[in-house]
């Protein structure tokens, strides 16, 4: 069965007690404005950014492990997309939530999310 996907962003993962000083450089840096500075739930602390390059999807998290960037892909499908990617050479490390947690064949961790706003943005690519 053919499902959609899409790079949908990055995050920014943050290991720091102040999301909202780490928030504040990165909106400095890349020259974006703070969308939601009360984002979040109880388990997970984030700001995503507004006026963003090409309406990528950009958020500062609040994280335990070691700071690094690491991107989303969004699918209509993301069980598909993970089986796509893992076909690819990737390989599932967890599913969190709702999203698959993947490794790449060159050890970078990314995000298998589901896709938001599919009208909006750039058009996805349609896989079979």
């Amino acid at each position: 069965m053919a499902h959609r996907s899409r790079l949908a962003g990055f995050i920014i993962d943050c290991k720091t007690d102040d999301l909202d000083a780490a928030a504040d450089f990165w909106s400095q840096a890349l020259g974006v404005t703070i969308a939601d500075r009360h984002a979040g739930d109880d388990t997970a602390e984030y700001q995503n950014f507004g006026n963003t390059p090409g309406d990528l999807y950009i958020e500062v998290q609040k994280v335990d492990h070691p700071s690094r960037v690491h991107l989303d892909i969004e699918a209509d499908d993301i069980d598909a997309e993970a089986e796509r990617l893992e076909k690819l050479g990737a390989k599932k490390v967890a599913f969190v939530k709702r999203w698959w947690v993947m490794e790449a064949p060159t050890g970078q961790r990314f995000c298998v999310v589901k896709m938001k706003e599919p009208e909006k943005r750039s058009v996805p690519n349609e896989w079979t």
